[in-house]
């Protein structure tokens, strides 16, 4: 049997070695793209003739964050060279477009920042914090005018919300060009592209697109965008602090992929460890079988010596009150037959009193009881989940976009309170809250498990359509107040269910964090 169970073992080893060798890393999820060209807006220099304003050149530009954008200073440069001229900002996720100011020009490495005058609220789009390899997939957004001109966009349309045009190329190294780090790469762009953010397949910002090779027609046409080694200290330089990601660009199905082989492998040593379990538990009812039958033999022996010594002495009575009665001596005889008596009825004790092999199963079964209810305390051990946590992220299972906490303090009650003042809605068994913010364009969907001390955050990036829909969704429900009752913890886990409705089948960003009890109870802010 152990053998058998060792090649067991060994087989499902060997096919979880085979099956992480013939994993292969799944392509990105196209809605970061989306994503990322929510927060991209078409800049525009603005000519003024009276009351009539019209276009005079326009670029892209990126928030990084609501309300500040970075573009190219040689997009800006008219505006800069004639004060007459103003910028305009046109958000492509929908809203009216706005005017924007300038806050900074670099010329030497062409940067530029501005910054509305209204509110837009754009969602800022994170910077890869990791040096671009020499090769990789990269997508380019932006307005470029010839792809305006093919569509016969006039000057009104150009301050109309538009969503931005992806190219696909790819990277192809990294070279000072014009006294300032660039990145070289093959995604298309054109006159109007110039500002616009170079991403990475998770939608993360690599380089802002700058200019591109001259072509002779027959040759490969290259482009350059600036590197994020100019980008990143440039911000800072202006008091910003960017969202910056330094994490591997992986994919949900890698993750889906990846958690499918941990609950296998999960599956497997559970299966082996039932097995091996099962294994220490023959062994053991089989030395407790080997012990009792034993121990039974050596009682049917003793018992069979004292009877065979009671008959013997039974024997000897007999005779000697045999003799007694020939010798006419009734008290000889008496005590002779007493003793015979006695003797006869130990050996019939001590024959009748052998335990029978038949006993081995029954002993065995009270035995490996008493063991079992010895072992058993009486107490169930359940996990500390309740009160003060402190939840670490899990990278390997998680899927970060932009710049997670590492370590979540958390408080949960029975009830599904979580610090204090945030009611978790109940569907069946799982605790979650849905939460859609005001001010940004994201939905989030927690869920926490008390059994397992599992925390899961995932985040929905959304366009402006579906944030309304989804705001419109819970401004149905009145959320309940913390301890109202598992009632009114389902009756939020159903209304939640209205927005979950109206999201996509995946999220842009799963964060997975095991949670364990907090040597200090810390109360952490949840809107």
């Amino acid at each position: 049997m152990t053998s058998h169970l060792t090649l067991r073992r060994l087989l499902a080893f060997a096919m979880l070695a085979l099956a992480s060798l013939a994993s292969a890393p799944a392509n990105a999820d196209p809605a970061d793209i989306d994503a990322a060209a929510r927060g991209v807006v078409r800049v525009i220099v603005i000519g003024r003739d009276g009351d009539e304003v019209f276009p005079i050149s326009h670029g892209t530009g990126f928030a990084v964050n609501g309300e500040t954008i970075v573009t190219n200073a040689h997009v800006l440069e008219p505006a800069i060279q004639d004060t007459r001229l103003s910028i305009g900002i046109v958000p492509s996720g929908g809203g009216e477009a706005v005017y924007g100011r300038v806050v900074s020009v670099s010329p030497r490495n062409d940067l530029a920042l501005v910054t509305t005058t209204s509110p837009l609220r754009l969602p800022p789009l994170t910077l890869s914090g990791t040096a671009p390899g020499g090769s990789g997939a990269v997508t380019a957004i932006g307005y470029p005018m010839n792809v305006d001109q093919a569509q016969g966009l006039g000057e009104e349309d150009i301050f109309r919300a538009q969503p931005p045009v992806t190219s696909q190329g790819f990277l192809s190294g990294r070279r000072p060009s014009r006294e300032f780090d660039t990145v070289l790469h093959t995604a298309p762009i054109a006159r109007g592209n110039s500002g616009g953010p170079l991403v990475d397949s998770c939608g993360r910002v690599i380089g802002v697109n700058s200019f591109g090779a001259e072509s002779q027609g027959t040759e490969a046409e290259f482009f350059f965008a600036v590197t994020m080694r100019e980008l990143v200290p440039f911000l800072r330089a202006n008091n910003i602090t960017p969202q910056v990601n330094s994490l591997p660009c992986r994919s949900l199905a890698d993750l889906e992929e990846d958690e499918r082989e941990r609950e296998e492998r999960i599956r497997m040593a559970a299966q082996l460890q039932a097995e091996a379990e099962e294994e220490a538990r023959a062994q053991r009812s089989a030395e407790i079988r080997r012990d009792i039958e034993y121990a039974i033999f050596d009682e049917r022996s003793n018992m069979q010596f004292l009877a065979l010594l009671a008959f013997i002495v039974l024997l000897a009575a007999v005779a000697y009150a045999h003799k007694a009665h020939r010798e006419n001596d009734m008290r000889t005889r008496a005590i002779a037959g007493s003793i015979a008596l006695v003797a006869l009825v130990l050996c019939a004790i001590a024959w009748l009193a052998r335990p029978s092999f038949s006993e081995v199963g029954d002993r065995l079964e009270q035995q490996l009881r008493e063991e079992m209810e010895g072992e058993d305390s009486g107490v169930i051990d359940a996990p500390a989940t309740n009160g003060a946590l402190t939840c670490s992220l899990d990278m390997a299972r998680s899927r970060v976009l932009g710049a997670p906490v590492d370590n979540l303090p958390l408080e949960w009650a029975d009830g599904g309170c979580v610090n204090g003042r945030t009611q978790y809605g109940l569907t069946g068994a799982d605790w979650s809250r849905t939460l859609v913010p005001a001010n940004e364009e994201a939905v989030s969907v927690n869920r926490f498990d008390p059994d397992t001390g599992e925390y899961i955050v995932e985040r929905y990036l959304l366009d402006r359509e579906a944030m309304t829909a989804a705001r419109a969704a819970r401004a149905e429900y009145e959320a309940p107040a913390c301890g109202a009752g598992e009632a009114a913890a389902r009756q939020l886990g159903d209304r939640q269910g209205a927005i979950l409705s109206l999201l996509p089948e995946r999220p842009n960003e799963r964060l997975v964090y095991n949670c364990d009890a907090a040597s200090e109870a810390v109360a952490a802010g949840e809107e």
